[in-house]
């Protein structure tokens, strides 16, 4: 019985310990949302909502996207539109290297999906507190077309994350 209480004490302590090292305070949000059969829609807009209270501190802030093998592109090209509580609206078109110059593909992970955290804004600071809305969409066309990609596959997740910056 002993045994197992200390066992028990013992679980618990490295339990605690792996969450306090674990805690980011830099982190001030970061949400994914999945998509569908790993096949991005045109003109389907994945939305994140955030609050920001917090008008003095500089901030990163990121798009981050989970790519696997049936992604068939070097680049990606993504409209954001970040919404402001005041009404004021920010469209950007983005590109972003997805491979290196071999054709191997760029972020983290051992398995085919890999994580990419894409800067989006580097030391932002929000000019108005309340809540704000990003909106993503990839704009991905084949060479010579017009149109995007009406499926652009290969990408499983959507991310955004804001991070702040330690001084």
């Amino acid at each position: 019985m002993e045994t197992i209480q200390k066992n028990s004490i013992f679980s618990i302590i490295i339990l605690m310990f792996c969450l306090f090292v674990s805690c980011d305070k830099t982190s001030e949000f970061n949400e994914y949302k999945t998509i569908q059969k790993s096949s991005w829609k045109a003109n389907k807009k994945i939305i994140f909502e955030f609050e920001v209270k917090d008008t003095v501190s500089l901030k990163n802030l990121f798009i981050n996207i989970r790519n696997n093998n049936d992604y068939q592109f070097s680049n990606l090209y993504l409209i954001s539109e970040l919404n402001f509580p005041n009404g004021t609206v920010v469209v950007d078109t983005l590109q972003y290297e997805m491979t290196d110059k071999q054709g191997f593909f760029l972020g983290s992970g051992f398995t085919e999906v890999k994580d990419n955290k894409l800067f989006y804004k580097e030391r932002k600071k929000f000019p108005v507190s309340g809540i704000y809305t990003l909106s993503v969409r990839q704009a991905m066309r084949k060479n010579g077309e017009i149109n995007p990609i009406p499926f652009l596959a290969g990408i499983s997740d959507v991310g955004f994350s804001i991070e702040k910056i330690e001084e």
